[in-house]
């Protein structure tokens, strides 16, 4: 363990020089965080606890007018009861790295602690007039609503991970060409770590003051065909895409899948914002929706599979009680099976560049249903931004 914090102050004394001395073209930012986490599993009145400690570094290159180079590094050291009682392959599953380019490496590990650091991003942009490519592993966004994006094809996001708000990065290549000031054609393609590709094409255009998209490729195994919009609905935000998926190499034995979201948000008069959304899945079933403990919030999702039930709906409000101290809640249902989760949470900044998170993720439900193997999970995290 001793070697672990030292590793991690190596990073951040050197992250911090660098930041001091940073030329004209370049720029270094980042942070160091804590993360303390109580779990408490629904079969069994022990509590196990886990500490995480992140250090982060955003490292810009602007060689000339039209290039630019962003490389980013995540090191992550944990330990506690969890990895040590409950999951001991809790270290080889963080170093997993779906890209393909292995940019995850584990730096050691015991039966209680281990220390890995991920290259998360690591690319090189060209921009000329109305062109744009990026090349290198980035995090394409195509996805328009907050929780369940089915236009995400190329880097569809965890909504539980909410302690990596940056999100996972692709080996990809990008481009896009602005054919107005409101339109543009991108084309994407991605290969991951089983050799499988991604690839697609969006078109982008705003009408009768929405913004469309539509987009078609193929995601792994399955051709898809999709499209989204954004707009307004008497002041209140109006979002929705949804994408058909159908098997490339049995597709005149399947019927495909259809993935759709919709949401609403509305913020009023007091700060006070209101969001909600539902998502629904051909393929989901309306019977128990459980994915067999909590280990299963931390699988791999696609724009597919959000979701292993028919529907789900979700509900968020949010308020700033004070300039420095917001309020959450936010909640999920499965109406089916009748689970749900609940996430209290409350934002404190303590000065400009250090803050505090208290933060809740309570699973309630029966055995075997979506959200009842989960348990509850308790969340401190103080962060520092540099």
């Amino acid at each position: 363990m001793k070697r672990s914090v030292f590793l991690l102050l190596i990073m951040l004394v050197g992250g911090n020089v660098l930041s001091q001395n940073k030329a004209k073209n370049t720029s270094l930012n980042g942070y160091l965080q804590s993360l303390e986490m109580v779990w408490m599993p629904p079969s069994t009145e022990k509590w196990f606890t886990m500490n995480t400690i992140s250090n982060r570094l955003d490292f810009k290159w602007y060689p000339s007018e039209h290039f630019q180079t962003y490389v980013a590094m995540r090191n992550i050291a944990s330990y506690g009861q969890i990895p040590f009682e409950f999951y001991p392959h809790m270290a080889d599953l963080s170093v997993k790295d779906n890209g393909k380019l292995n940019l995850t490496k584990s730096i050691v590990s015991d039966s209680s602690y281990y220390l890995y650091t991920n290259l998360d991003r690591f690319y090189v942009q060209y921009t000329s007039g109305k062109f744009e490519a990026i090349i290198g592993r980035q995090r394409i966004n195509w996805g328009v609503n907050l929780v369940w994006t089915p236009n995400d094809i190329f880097n569809s996001a965890n909504y539980f991970d909410f302690d990596y708000a940056e999100r996972a990065g692709s080996d990809a290549v990008l481009l896009q060409y602005y054919t107005g000031m409101t339109s543009s054609i991108q084309f994407a393609a991605k290969v991951d770590k089983d050799d499988k590709s991604t690839y697609a094409a969006m078109y982008k255009f705003n009408r009768w003051n929405y913004d469309f998209q539509i987009l078609v490729g193929k995601m792994s195994d399955d051709l898809v065909i999709g499209a989204g919009w954004a707009g307004q609905i008497e002041g209140a935000g109006f979002l929705g895409e949804g994408t058909y998926f159908r098997d490339k190499e049995n597709f005149n034995d399947t019927t495909g899948v259809f993935v759709g979201s919709v949401s609403l948000n509305y913020t009023f008069k007091n700060s006070l914002m209101l969001q909600a959304a539902i998502l629904y899945n051909s393929a989901g079933t309306t019977g128990n929706a459980g994915q067999q403990g909590m280990f299963a919030l931390d699988l791999e999702i696609s724009a597919k599979n959000f979701s292993r039930a028919k529907f789900s709906t979700f509900l968020q409000a949010s308020f700033p009680i004070t300039p420095l101290i917001n309020a959450s809640f936010s909640g999920m249902l499965n109406p089916n099976d009748k689970s749900g989760y609940f996430g209290p949470s409350i934002d404190i900044s303590l000065t400009d560049n250090i803050g505090i998170l208290l933060m809740s993720q309570l699973f309630v439900g029966k055995d075997q249903t979506e959200f009842g193997d989960y348990g509850s999970m308790f969340f401190t995290r103080l962060k520092w931004s540099f």
